[in-house]
């Protein structure tokens, strides 16, 4: 299976792209969010997922890794195919859709072409606790953030609330939905963390 490609960007549009690769042209499907990533001309480098079916073998290309877990975790939701994933990448930054799963976020759901009420609940069932990990690290990562210290104090948040008897998840959740300023301090982080958990 093709996990990575790096090559010429050949051919560019909103919806697909093609990468020269030593000779031979790939062509890839991609979110708008990669679209607006990509240069103009150039040398690119795109994750990667193959899709195979009885007929035919697609490629979807994704300029980050968060981006295609987010893909694969999508696809595997029952009636939700590489198209429509693609459609929801298109319309949703990564790092929102995330916390929207995380926080079972329906109307921000809902508000995605493609999504009515039905499909936003089957998401959220089935991807809450899959995609709580990642609304975390987008929450760590949100620019102006000390990355390395707000990772090691959730971390470490999350470990004193499982040592308290809380579930994994459940203290995750907490986490993501304490929505605690960048650089907020541990003592800080655990405190809104408990209050949640204690409404």
């Amino acid at each position: 299976m093709i996990a990575l490609l790096t090559g010429q960007l050949a051919y560019r549009s909103p919806e697909q792209i093609i990468i020269d690769v030593a000779g031979v042209g790939y062509r890839l499907r991609i979110p708008l969010s990669t679209f607006y990533a990509l240069p103009e001309s150039g040398q690119v480098q795109l994750q990667i997922h193959t899709h195979v079916k009885e007929d035919a073998i697609n490629l979807f290309g994704f300029s980050s890794t968060v981006e295609k877990d987010l893909f694969i975790l999508l696809i595997s939701v029952s009636g939700v195919g590489p198209k429509l994933a693609i459609t929801i990448l298109s319309h949703i930054p990564s790092a929102d859709l995330a916390m929207a799963l995380s926080q079972g976020d329906i109307p921000r759901l809902i508000a995605i072409p493609g999504i009515g009420k039905k499909s936003a609940e089957r998401l959220v069932l089935e991807l809450q606790d899959k995609a709580t990990a990642y609304a975390i690290s987008a929450s760590i990562t949100a620019p102006g953030s000390d990355i390395s210290n707000a990772d090691d104090n959730h971390k470490d948040a999350l470990s004193a609330l499982v040592n308290l008897g809380y579930k994994e998840t459940l203290a995750k959740r907490a986490l993501v939905n304490a929505q605690l300023p960048p650089g907020a301090s541990l003592e800080d982080i655990l405190k809104a963390a408990l209050q949640v958990l204690l409404k």
